[in-house]
Parts: structure tokens; C-alpha cells; sequence
């Protein structure tokens, strides 16, 4: 396990974006060959990486997306941009934050499935800012703080902890490090679509979260009638677990 989590890591510092292309593998009959992932803040497309070379392996067609970070509308527009560029049904994942760009983002006709990993999932006129206010406080979530510039970071002392206790400790400092910044206007936009209403849903629960609480979740899971699966992991999960979690995605591309 440990050289899986130092392989993945390896991976996701390296910083590429690339996906292979996919294998003649056979998909399921039915099941939706596109795969669009979108990652949180303070983190880039790479944290998808080892997800996406299971699905990929497995002969889907995987897509990282690349948030700028900038605005929401900003991150909005590259997964639609991503979304524009594939060929027949899509199922469309996000993390963290790219629950609530999903949110937005997959009234797109090609969306057949949404899946959320350890992910905000709004309702139309709330915010990420609004959600994390109402929720359960937590120990990430108390350590996001502005710079001089607005641009929110989750303090390097704290994330470790926070964000990736069941990484390796030099990884997880390595990332509190290099961290991308999230802009104070794309925390307080809020949405004005809500996907989940009208596709099948899926949700990740990360049991031992400490920066959207698992109670939180559960939550979000239980709103948008979600079907649902639990991994004892942090809010790294789709780099721990991430077997598990392309397991879910590829449930969802079966969905109707």
C-alpha cells in the first residue's frame, strides 16, 4: 500500500497532465466512454492522475480538467470547455471544490452521471462560502486564510494534517508547499444551476475528512439522492483510495 501511495504521489508531484490514450480494453455494454475530472482548490488537475490511469487502463476516454482558480465562472468555462471537446455520454467528477463547478457545470445534455468525491454539492443560490459557514467546523477549514492579494491558501502548518494525514508526511509537506491559490471571489459566487436535480448521482464520503466534514457529506449526499459509498481516508482520498473511487465512476457510467 505504502508503494502505491508513493507511486500516486510521485505522479501527482510530477505535474503532468497527460492521460494515456485509452486501451483496446472492452467498456461495458452501455456504459459511458467519457470521463471528465475536475479537481478542488489549493490543488491542480495531477491529484486525478492516479484515477485516471485506472480508467484509463480500463478503456475510457479520460479528461483532467484545468481550473484556473481565478473565479468560479473561470472554472465553470474550462469544464465546459472539457465537456465540449467529447464525443457522446460523459460522466463528470468532482472533488472538493469541483463539487460546486460540477454543480454548474453538468446541465450539459452529454452529462449522463455526476459523481462528487469528498465534494461540496449546492443548491442554486448558495455558495462555497455559505456552505462551509453552515457546516461542522473543521480543523482545514478553520486554516483557510486570505493573503494581502484576497487569494485564499490553507496554512502550510495545518494542511498536512488536514488535507492529507494518510500521505506520506514529506508528500504532504511537498503539497502544503506548492499549494494554488483559490480566489476570494469564486469562495463567495454562488450557483445559479444545480445538475444533481436531473441526473443520477453519486457520492464518495471521505470518513475521516478534516476539511469538509464527513457529516457534512453525508449531508450533501442524502440531498441530491445520491448513491453512496464510504473510504476511511482524508480529503486526499482520491489519491488513497483511488481504486475505489474509479470504482463509483465507473458505476456511474452505467447509469440511466
Amino acid at each position: 500500500m505504502l508503494n502505491f501511495l508513493l507511486s500516486a504521489a510521485a505522479v501527482l508531484l510530477a505535474g503532468s497532465t497527460m492521460v494515456g490514450p485509452a486501451r483496446s480494453a472492452e467498456l461495458p455494454k452501455g456504459a459511458a466512454h467519457n470521463i471528465v475530472l475536475v479537481h478542488g482548490a489549493f490543488v491542480d488537475q495531477t491529484s486525478w492522475q492516479p484515477v485516471a490511469d485506472i480508467l484509463t487502463k480500463k478503456g475510457y476516454n479520460v479528461t483532467l480538467v484545468e481550473n484556473p482558480l481565478t473565479s468560479f465562472a473561470a472554472d465553470v468555462d474550462a469544464t465546459k470547455q472539457a465537456l465540449a471537446k467529447q464525443a457522446g455520454r460523459t460522466v463528470l467528477v468532482g472533488h472538493s471544490w469541483g463539487g460546486v463547478v460540477i454543480t454548474q457545470a453538468g446541465n450539459d445534455p452529454k452529462v449522463s452521471a455526476l459523481v462528487y468525491v469528498s465534494a461540496f454539492a449546492p443548491e442554486i443560490g448558495e455558495s462555497l462560502a455559505s456552505l462551509t459557514k453552515a457546516g461542522p467546523p473543521t480543523e482545514g477549514g478553520k486554516a483557510i486564510h486570505p493573503d494581502a492579494k484576497g487569494n485564499l491558501y490553507i496554512d502550510p502548518k495545518v494542511f498536512p494534517s488536514a488535507v492529507a494525514a494518510d500521505l506520506p508526511p514529506e508528500i504532504a509537506a511537498h503539497l502544503a508547499n506548492s499549494q494554488l491559490p483559490l480566489n476570494h471571489v469564486a469562495f463567495e459566487a454562488p450557483v445559479d444551476v444545480a445538475a444533481w436535480h436531473d441526473k443520477p448521482n453519486f457520492y464518495v464520503i471521505s470518513t475521516k475528512d478534516k476539511v469538509l466534514a464527513p457529516e457534512a457529506q453525508k449531508s450533501f449526499a442524502a440531498r441530491i439522492h445520491a448513491q453512496t459509498t464510504e473510504v476511511a481516508g482524508s480529503h486526499a482520498s482520491l489519491v488513497v483510495h483511488a481504486k475505489q473511487v474509479a470504482e463509483v465512476i465507473e458505476k456511474a457510467a452505467l447509469a440511466k
